[in-house]
């Protein structure tokens, strides 16, 4: 059995990027996962420019890296169609050059975008890696430290402070951190690769469709390297009880019928099966942490309620939960008390990004209000730079709250 100081559980984007923050202190850790890297995960495998902001704060030569890299595609903006069918174009960059500039985001496939950090961690000896390791048992010991043992009750390891990163799936964030799964706040999820879909954007343009019979879900196609493409649906899982939808179904249909998409799909040829996957969203605040143990990613319900992005926001909480497992260190204090400093310091950065989002989310029960906002962005270019911005500047979200921004849609300017 190992013991240790610091143990993360789960080697994705949040641990990864928590162990990498504590590297770069000076400070060893024991980084667990279940799988053997590179190992694939049930992803969008979008990567926004908050990607490639976290990924700069561990090092400032890894956005150049990744982009440098085979297994990503750059991606220049998003395609939205509204539900009457207007396709509004929305660059993350105005008057981006494409040959020229660095691209604000990028796709690339979970197994190698997770990998490329476990290349990483794999660097810095002040990270244990462990492979491999199924934690299924979490026991709190009365000095504080959680004892971990796998499915045959066989103890792994001792810690004094656990970094709960463990997936949407997490059972230690349901049974010790309290999450539990709250239809209202909790999205249901298909993906499928294909190739050969036609008319994907030149530039890369990851695409979402707002389709009128099934809203409040959307439809996503997300190109990648070698001329494949992510596609998938998400809808509340509120929502896919309430209609009882068959989300395989109505993915297999909407390829197959729907104007915007038939032609483009009539000869691609799906890669692997349609797979599931559930989403905590962060539409709810949500405790983060406790006594010796913090929560991370999907295990602390971050997704965004709107875009359905979570691995930037993984990232996120794992640099604030490397700074906290310091702080607790250094003051030799592990209490619930203290560690709600990492609760403050994770909503602080996206809580009012979160906020806004489930707002936006809202909006997808009224398609004539998102037809009207498509619409008048369609013809405005001061609108339409502004829903640019949103995906970059927050402070530029905060245009939907006054009343100055539906002014300027009403009156086209």
């Amino acid at each position: 059995m190992l013991e240790t100081e610091i143990c993360i559980l789960g080697a994705g984007p949040g641990g990864a990027t928590a162990a990498l923050h504590l590297a770069n202190a000076g400070r060893s850790c024991l980084l667990l996962d279940r799988a053997t890297f590179p190992r694939d995960k049930v992803c969008g495998d979008a990567l926004s420019g908050k990607v490639l902001s976290e990924l700069r704060r561990v090092d400032e030569s890894l956005p150049a890296r990744l982009e440098a890299a085979p297994v990503q595609l750059p991606s220049w903006g998003i395609d939205f169609y509204a539900p009457n069918g207007r396709k509004l174009a929305v660059p993350f960059k105005p008057n981006y050059n494409a040959a020229t500039d660095h691209a604000a985001g990028h796709i690339s496939k979970r197994i190698d975008f997770d990998n490329f950090l476990i290349e990483e961690v794999r660097r810095r000896p002040e990270i244990e890696l462990r492979e491999g390791v199924d934690i299924s048992q979490h026991e709190q010991q009365p000095d504080g430290r959680w004892l971990l043992k796998d499915a045959s009750g066989v103890p792994v390891a001792l810690t004094r402070l656990l970094l709960v990163a463990n997936g949407a799936q997490s059972s230690f964030a349901r049974q010790v951190g309290g999450h539990a799964l709250e239809p209202a706040h909790h999205c249901a999820g298909l993906r499928a690769y294909y190739r050969g879909v036609r008319n994907i954007h030149p530039d890369n343009f990851i695409e979402l469709h707002f389709i009128k019979d099934f809203l409040p879900g959307y439809l996503w196609v997300f190109p990648l390297p070698n001329g494949e493409a992510n596609v998938g649906v998400g809808m509340l899982t509120e929502a896919v009880s309430k209609k009882k939808v068959n989300l395989r179904e109505k993915l297999a249909d909407m390829l197959a019928t729907h104007p915007a998409l038939k032609e483009r799909f009539a000869e691609a040829e799906r890669l692997g099966p349609v797979r599931g996957f559930g989403l905590p969203l962060g539409s709810k605040r949500r405790k983060l942490s406790g006594a010796n143990f913090l929560l991370l990613g999907d295990a602390a319900s971050l997704i965004d309620p709107f875009s359905g992005e979570g691995i930037s926001h993984a990232m996120v909480s794992g640099r604030h939960a490397a700074d906290w497992a310091g702080r607790a260190l250094a003051a030799q204090e592990f209490s619930a008390d203290f560690l709600t400093g990492y609760d403050k310091a994770v909503y602080n950065r996206l809580g009012q990004e979160l906020r806004l989002s489930r707002v936006m989310q809202r909006l997808l029960n009224y398609p004539w209000l998102f037809n009207f906002v498509a619409n008048r962005a369609a013809n405005n270019p001061t609108i339409a730079e502004t829903l640019s911005m949103m995906f970059l500047d927050l402070d530029m979200r905060e245009r939907l709250r006054k009343p100055s921004f539906y002014l300027k849609l009403l009156v086209g300017k």
